[in-house]
């Protein structure tokens, strides 16, 4: 029998984790103005209880920590250790006593009834197999007329950071097979209609969308190429490459970026939706 988000849990924790620990800072930087804004439309406060979905390094957490204060609390949620070994060593670092982390699916974990005033996520909710299980069971775990607030990559279009690298690597790679728009993955949040019908299945109200776009700052072109050939849609694609194919995805993607480097920096729009509701 297959366990539910069998094959993110892996990803997470045999790929894309330890790659996202690697870079944590440099992602960090990249992200803040969009995991900023979210974090404002959250408005976490003194005494809060928060669920932070997906807390990766545990930057979110970190911030939600200082907003609830000594009277609140925040507890991170992750499927991938490496990610979270990270989180950790950051508390301990910051002496932050009231941020725990745990390894588990938010999806299924029992977190126990009406326990968080706040489940907040940056970028941790899209990979869910079966969502609308996945946010009953995040709601079932908020207190009544908790909120929901989470960050959530719109269209592909919006996004030239994961758009002009992908466009520079797939003309060298091996032709990939079409994507599945609502299989689990960074864009499948990306329509806001079907986000909307996930929520109310899952029992949520006063679902509001705001867009935000940002530019996300990568660093000078060298430091962008290598994070970009190890994080995101390019690092995928070059996963299936052999040698050579790699190297002239790797020379594109290379000249692609330098094109949109200013002042030694590589700076690339990002596009969100602040998604909230109500339980």
């Amino acid at each position: 029998m297959t366990l539910p988000n069998h094959d993110e849990i892996a990803y997470w924790n045999n790929e894309a984790g330890p790659r996202w620990a690697l870079f944590q800072d440099q992602m960090d930087r990249a992200l803040a103005p969009l995991g900023a804004r979210g974090l404002t439309t959250a408005a976490a406060g003194p005494g809060d209880a928060v669920l932070d979905i997906g807390c990766g390094c545990g930057g979110s957490s970190l911030e939600l920590a200082g907003a609830a204060g000594a009277t609140g609390s925040v507890v991170g949620v992750d499927v991938s250790q490496p990610m979270l070994a990270v989180a950790e060593e950051r508390a301990r670092a910051a002496g932050l006593g009231n941020v725990r982390f745990l390894l588990a699916d938010a999806a299924t974990e029992a977190f126990g009834d009406k326990t968080f005033d706040l489940a907040f996520s940056r970028f941790g909710v899209m990979f869910f197999d079966d969502p609308a299980r996945a946010f009953s069971n995040v709601r079932g775990a908020l207190r009544p007329d908790g909120r929901l607030v989470f960050v959530c990559w719109r269209e592909l279009a919006a996004n030239p950071w994961f758009a002009v690298p992908d466009a520079a690597v797939r003309p060298h790679v091996p032709p990939q097979p079409k994507a599945d728009p609502e299989a689990p993955g960074p864009l499948s949040f990306s329509d806001p209609g079907r986000v909307r019908g996930i929520l109310e299945r899952a029992g949520f109200e006063a679902v509001q969308f705001e867009a935000f776009d940002a530019l996300l700052s990568l660093g000078p072109s060298s430091s962008a190429l290598e994070l970009l050939s190890h994080i995101g849609p390019a690092s995928r694609l070059l996963n299936g490459a052999g040698e050579r194919a790699r190297a002239d995805a790797l020379l594109a993607l290379g000249g692609a970026l330098r094109e949109h480097e200013r002042a030694g920096d590589v700076a690339l729009e990002g596009g969100v939706w602040i998604v909230t509701a109500r339980a």
